[in-house]
C-alpha cells in the first residue's frame, strides 16, 4: 500500500492507514486543549494519564523557567544539583514509609526497567540464583523490552516475542474469583523462588482498566513477604491521586520493596520517573568491589529542569485544596456514573478513586474491537479527548475539572451509545 505523507511524523499507538490526519493543539490550560482551527476541547484523560493539577499550571511553568536558566543539564554520574537533591528528600517523606532511596530516569517503562534489574542485581549480589518475575494476568508495565516482558502478551508485543524472557503470570483477581489469584500467587512464590513480584496497584490501565479491591492487594504483598519475594509496585499511572490516595499502596498500608513512579511526577509537564527501593536494596549493590555497580542510566537522568517541575508539583500537593480536588473529583466521577449502572448498553461500570470506566456492549472486545477508533472519532467530533481502550470508555481528568465538564464528557459517553447502536 502507497502512503500519502502529510509529515515525516510517524505517531505512538497509530494506524497512520485508518488515522491520517492529527489534531494540532496549539496550546493548553487547566484541563482544556486549543487546536490550531480553534477547537477548545476538554482533556479527559489527563493526555495519557500525565497532567494532574492542568496544563500549563503557572507555579510548574515558573519553576520550569527559572531553572532553565540556572543549570538546565548535567551528567549524574558523579554530580548532583539541589533540584534533584529536594526532590529525592521531599519523594521519600510523600512516599510509603520505608522506602529509602531514589533512582531516576525519564519514563514509566525506564523505571520498570530500573525496577527489574534492580530486583535480580539484588539477589545476585547477595549470592543467590533468584531470576523469576511474577506478573498479573492482563498486566501493562511499558514498551521497552523488560517492561513488554512482564507484560501481557498479546497484540502489544506479538512481533517481538524472540526479545522476551519468560515470567510466571497469575490470574486477575476477578470479582469472586480472587482467592484463586492470592493461591495462584502463593503457589509461585512458595514452588519457583522468584525475585520478584511486579503489580499495578488496584487498577490496571492499559489491560482494561480494570479494578480489584484493597484486600487483594494487602493479601499478595503479605503472600510475598511470607516467602521472600520482593514486591514491585508499578505506580506509573495509579500514583498522584488517580486512585483517591496520593499512592495506591497507601489504602493498602503496604509498602513495597520497590516502587515506580512517573507520569503524573511533574504534574504532566516534563518527562520524568522515579524508582524508589528500600535500603536492603541499595546495599547489596554498595561495595568497593566496581561489579556490584548497579549498571544503569539514561543520558538525561535526573534532568534538573524536569526536577525543578517535580519539584513545583510536589509542593502544590502540600496544599490541602489540591488533596481536596481528588476527592472533589472522585465524588463528580460517582454521581456522573450511577446513571450507567443502570444502563444495558454497558456493562461493568466501575470506579476507583478519580478513575471511572465502563464496557460498552458489542459483539466483540479487547483493544483491537472495531467500535474502538469509532468511539474515538465520535469524542473527537464532540471537542473531548477519549481514547477508548477497544469498547472500554474511560475517563480519568486533571484534578481541576468543572462538574460542566464532566456533565458534557458523561453526555457525550451516553450520545455514542445511541449513535454506534
Amino acid at each position: 500500500m502507497m502512503t500519502s505523507k502529510k509529515s515525516p511524523i510517524w505517531h505512538p499507538f497509530t494506524q497512520h492507514a485508518l488515522h491520517s490526519e492529527m489534531t494540532k493543539v496549539v496550546r493548553g490550560d487547566g484541563a482544556y486543549l486549543h487546536t490550531a482551527d480553534g477547537r477548545r476541547i476538554i482533556d479527559a484523560i489527563s493526555s495519557w494519564w500525565v497532567v494532574t493539577h492542568g496544563h500549563c499550571h503557572p507555579q510548574i511553568v515558573s519553576a520550569i523557567q527559572e531553572q532553565a536558566g540556572k543549570l538546565n543539564q548535567i551528567i549524574f554520574a558523579g554530580y548532583t544539583h539541589d533540584p534533584a537533591e529536594e526532590l529525592a528528600a521531599h519523594l521519600l517523606k510523600v512516599a510509603p514509609p520505608g522506602l529509602d532511596y531514589v533512582f531516576f530516569s525519564d519514563s514509566g517503562s525506564a523505571s520498570v526497567e530500573v525496577a527489574l534489574k534492580m530486583a535480580l542485581g539484588y539477589w545476585h549480589n547477595i549470592g543467590k540464583q533468584r531470576i523469576r518475575i511474577v506478573v498479573m494476568q492482563h498486566s501493562y508495565h511499558g514498551d521497552t523490552v523488560g517492561a513488554m516482558s512482564v507484560g501481557a502478551r498479546g497484540v502489544f508485543n506479538a512481533a517481538y516475542g524472540p526479545l522476551l524472557f519468560d515470567v510466571t503470570s497469575i490470574p486477575f483477581p476477578a470479582s469472586g474469583r480472587e482467592q484463586a489469584t492470592l493461591d495462584a500467587l502463593e503457589s509461585a512464590c512458595r514452588d519457583e523462588m522468584p525475585a520478584a513480584f511486579i503489580v499495578e496497584p488496584l487498577v490496571l490501565g492499559a489491560g482494561g482498566m480494570l479494578m480489584y479491591p484493597v484486600w487483594v492487594l494487602r493479601e499478595m504483598k503479605r503472600i510475598c513477604e511470607a516467602s521472600d519475594v520482593l514486591f514491585i509496585a508499578d505506580e506509573v499511572m495509579t500514583g498522584w491521586g488517580r486512585t483517591g490516595t496520593l499512592f495506591a499502596c497507601e489504602q493498602a498500608n503496604i509498602v513495597p520493596d520497590i516502587a515506580c513512579y512517573s507520569k503524573g511526577i511533574t504534574g504532566g509537564a516534563l518527562p520524568l520517573a522515579v524508582t524508589l527501593c528500600h535500603a536492603d536494596i541499595f546495599e547489596a549493590h554498595y561495595s568497593k568491589d566496581r561489579t556490584r555497580t548497579f549498571f544503569h542510566s539514561s543520558s538525561y537522568t535526573a534532568n534538573p529542569v524536569a526536577c525543578a517541575a517535580a519539584k513545583a508539583n510536589l509542593d502544590l500537593w502540600q496544599e490541602c485544596k489540591y488533596r481536596q480536588r481528588v476527592a472533589a473529583v472522585a465524588a463528580m466521577q460517582e454521581q456522573a456514573l450511577e446513571p450507567f449502572r443502570e444502563d444495558k448498553r454497558f456493562a461493568n461500570v466501575r470506579r476507583t478513586g478519580t478513575i471511572t470506566a465502563l464496557d460498552l456492549k458489542t459483539s466483540e472486545g479487547g483493544y483491537l474491537a472495531d467500535v474502538g477508533p469509532k468511539l474515538g472519532a465520535f469524542f473527537r467530533d464532540r471537542d473531548l479527548l477519549l481514547r477508548p481502550l477497544g469498547n472500554t470508555i474511560y475517563v480519568m481528568p486533571p484534578y481541576c475539572v468543572t462538574g460542566s465538564d464532566i456533565d458534557e464528557i458523561y453526555a457525550a459517553i451516553r450520545d455514542a451509545a445511541h449513535a454506534l447502536a
